[in-house]
């Protein structure tokens, strides 16, 4: 079923509130606390706001300072760091309540760049249509998100039908993508892409870890954007994650077309402490009991 309106739409448009700084607005959730790839995706719309259309983000890097209230509006503040001909920098500060919870730095690039050219192959994996959308997802945390996640296909490839990496600890496969149409505007999708690269990403650090039950949280995350893509179209996302410990998980993903071209490649570090007995999974939604 496609939405006439894709919420995604919503996230990503922000109101100009004066020059470089841009306001997002509050969207519905059931989660606790602003979902990561949220407010990573409405600094990446606010720091394209002041770039030319010759250039294209080709990397971002950002840390996450604190938790976001999905009940408050987000102010986004962009510094100019620097305006090359080849090469545009720009520093992005999330602001609530006049405190950070998140700081992005984001690199523009010109299109017309010519140099060698090599990439990794994509894993053989089945078609996304073959996999049933209700394929087994062991993990409470994950099930949660995909409610919250229903503008999205996403369909995690059972682990029994693809080869694995043997040097791998814990690795994941997943295809994703808007169910709605997207416009036609390039960095509508890579936005996008920012949205989504952040959906499942610190599960594969648990997948030999299904019985353990942890405090989960996005810590820092960096993207590279590699070749064009549209994030209404199959993508899969090739999780792995090197090590965890001492409370922290190091994940790796990789981003393909349904043709093998690698478009996005992804790095992030997230928190896996331990839950104490009785502790919620998930933060609980503020003012639940009167929205029950």
């Amino acid at each position: 079923m496609n939405s006439p309106h894709p919420r995604i739409l919503d996230v990503l448009d922000l109101e100009y509130i004066d020059r470089d700084i841009y306001r997002g607005r509050v969207i519905p959730t059931s989660l606790g606390r602003t979902f990561g790839g949220q407010v990573a995706a409405q600094s990446l719309v606010a720091a394209t706001r002041t770039v030319g259309p010759e250039f294209s983000v080709h990397s971002l890097h950002g840390y996450f300072v604190a938790g976001g209230d999905p009940d408050e509006p987000t102010v986004f503040l962009v510094d100019r760091i620097r305006d090359g001909r080849s090469f545009v920098s720009r520093h992005i500060k999330a602001m609530q309540n006049g405190k950070a919870i998140f700081v992005m730095q984001a690199s523009f690039h010109v299109r017309t760049d010519e140099g060698p050219e090599h990439s990794d192959q994509m894993r053989a994996v089945p078609d996304p249509e073959s996999i049933p959308v209700d394929a087994a997802v062991s993990r409470e945390t994950i099930k949660n998100l995909m409610k919250e996640w229903n503008e999205w296909d996403i369909r995690i490839v059972p682990p029994e039908m693809y080869e694995h990496n043997k040097y791998s600890p814990s690795q994941q496969v997943v295809w994703f993508r808007s169910k709605s149409r997207l416009p036609d505007d390039e960095t509508l999708h890579i936005c996008t892409l920012a949205y989504m690269s952040d959906m499942t990403l610190l599960s594969s650090a648990l997948v030999p870890h299904a019985d353990v039950r942890v405090q989960e949280a996005s810590l820092d995350h960096a993207l590279w954007f590699l070749r064009p893509f549209r994030a209404d179209e199959w993508l899969l996302y090739d999780q792995v994650s090197p090590s965890a410990h001492a409370g922290r998980a190091l994940t790796h993903g990789r981003i393909f077309n349904q043709q093998g071209d690698l478009v996005a490649v992804v790095t992030q570090e997230g928190l896996t402490r331990d839950l104490a007995p009785g502790a919620h999974v998930l933060p609980p939604r503020k003012n639940a009991e009167k929205e029950s």
